[in-house]
């Protein structure tokens, strides 16, 4: 029993913490070319004929500041303030649920995505999500913010077998993620929410409203020349 006991609240544990420290560590300087979320859609699509995922890791540096601006305006405007976990939105969220008493829209932050999405497996249950709360804090405390958008970037599902901004600009728009203009940036940004229902091409007649509302806001910050990202470095400088 002794040995059971040790096993279980010693030994797996430690395990678990040193495997998901190396792990977090590794992927700071290494691009994440693989994701669990990756491999449950190739299992999904494994009858569909030609079916496969694509992604082409791009350096942060390499991604147009207006793809950049879209989606955080798009999914989480106050990431370079937060560390990790967005309360103020969570509070909000608390009050408008629909007529089952379900959120009518989630909060997770780029963060908790990037966690979600690289070191998870499974349904929405408390135990995914609380894993998902330790890595988010690992990947705040030893990647920093800039990292973790990069690799948001490039990880996020952004359409059927399409995983990053790179992939989704060649496919929907014919040019790599360095060239996209302000009103593809705010198309594709809109896409992100439901990758595999939406299109660029069909949220310009679905969800115009967000849209436009999208081109107008990078529009300006990009004419001011007060990025987030640029704010960001030089408040770090």
């Amino acid at each position: 029993m002794k040995r059971l006991r040790d096993i279980l609240l010693i030994y797996i544990p430690t395990g678990f913490l040193l495997l998901s420290l190396s792990l977090v560590l590794a992927y700071r300087w290494v691009p994440v070319k693989w994701t669990p979320l990756m491999l449950v859609r190739t299992i999904e699509n494994s009858e569909t004929e030609g079916y496969v995922n694509k992604q082409n890791w791009v350096c942060i540096d390499n991604v147009s500041p207006a793809v950049i601006e879209a989606i955080l305006m798009a999914e989480d405007q106050r990431f370079f303030s937060h560390n990790g976990f967005d309360w103020i939105e969570l509070a909000k969220m608390k009050g408008e649920h629909d007529k089952f008493g379900k959120p009518v829209r989630g909060c997770s932050t780029i963060s908790q995505q990037v966690a979600k999405n690289c070191f998870t497996f499974g349904s929405r249950t408390w135990m995914r999500k609380a894993i998902e709360a330790y890595y988010t804090v690992l990947i705040e405390t030893l990647w920093g913010k800039e990292r973790i958008l990069e690799v948001y970037l490039n990880v996020a599902e952004t359409g059927r077998g399409l995983f990053g901004v790179e992939s989704a600009c060649q496919r929907f728009f014919g040019c790599p993620a360095s060239d996209v203009t302000i009103d593809d940036a705010a198309a594709l940004a809109c896409v992100l929410p439901k990758p595999l229902t939406r299109t660029p091409s069909s949220v310009m007649n679905t969800h115009i409203t967000k849209y436009r509302k999208l081109c107008r806001e990078v529009e300006n910050l990009l004419t001011e020349s007060c990025t987030s990202l640029t704010m960001y470095k030089l408040d770090k400088q």
